[in-house]
């Protein structure tokens, strides 16, 4: 397995305010300027579609971007998914005026490195579901942690359509819809297979109500310093 990522350890779960913290600190103090650590994040979530999800050269990879940081790692992972070889179409549900500033800058790298991106357009819901159902992989880069009231349309029209789909799904970070911190699902949540989380583990993640949810969890080593996750009291 990579060095990128390795199982969950329930030790070593923190609050969603513990792990935005952590963030903070590696941006602002060490100095990791935040598009690199979703460069990172990408890579990892690459590497367990490939390692965890079996993912070969050629099969179908359809990724799902929400405005988001969510949705920058998700525009990251598609970088380097294609260039494993993987056919990859990325879905967007914003336009990238709205992106966050560091999901709009991995956009545009991934557009210029010729990944195909499309924007969820009105009476563009069916064409998704057709290809939701052909898909060998979704990934769902929806929705992160900081969520904290039901996904809006059209997210959770996305999120039933993913769930009707039967295809395997990587969730990032979270699954999209998930309270990362009580383990319950803030009115429609994604169910996958794998959850593909960022620095650490997310303490929501080991409850019973979160299993149909978060499936198996793997952690992605995206630079955070050690001394920052070293020193934590587990919140």
């Amino acid at each position: 397995m990579s060095i990128w990522v390795k199982r969950a350890d329930r030790r070593a779960a923190v609050s969603v305010s513990k792990i935005e913290a952590i963030d903070r600190r590696a941006i602002e103090t060490v100095g990791i300027p935040g598009p690199v650590l979703m460069e990172n994040a990408g890579r990892g979530v690459a590497e367990v579609a490939a390692r965890v999800c079996g993912l070969r050269r050629g099969d179908r990879v359809l990724i799902l971007c929400g405005k988001g940081n969510n949705g920058g790692d998700g525009f990251a992972a598609a970088r380097y998914l294609k260039s494993w070889g993987a056919r990859v179409g990325v879905w967007m549900l914003a336009g990238r005026g709205i992106l966050s500033p560091w999901a709009r800058l991995h956009y545009d790298i991934s557009r210029r490195a010729g990944v195909r991106l499309r924007l969820l357009g009105p009476g563009a819901l069916n064409r998704l579901r057709q290809e939701l159902v052909r898909a060998d992989l979704v990934v769902d880069a929806l929705l992160g942690t900081g969520l904290s009231q039901p996904p809006r349309e059209p997210y959770g029209s996305v999120i039933r359509e993913v769930n009707r789909s039967g295809s395997q799904v990587l969730a990032v970070d979270v699954p999209s819809g998930l309270d990362a911190d009580r383990g319950i699902p803030l009115g429609e949540a994604v169910r996958a297979k794998v959850t593909a989380t960022c620095g650490l583990p997310k303490k929501g993640f080991f409850l019973k109500s979160a299993r149909p949810f978060v499936g198996r969890v793997w952690v992605v080593d995206i630079g955070l310093p050690e001394y920052n996750v070293s020193s934590l009291s587990h919140a």
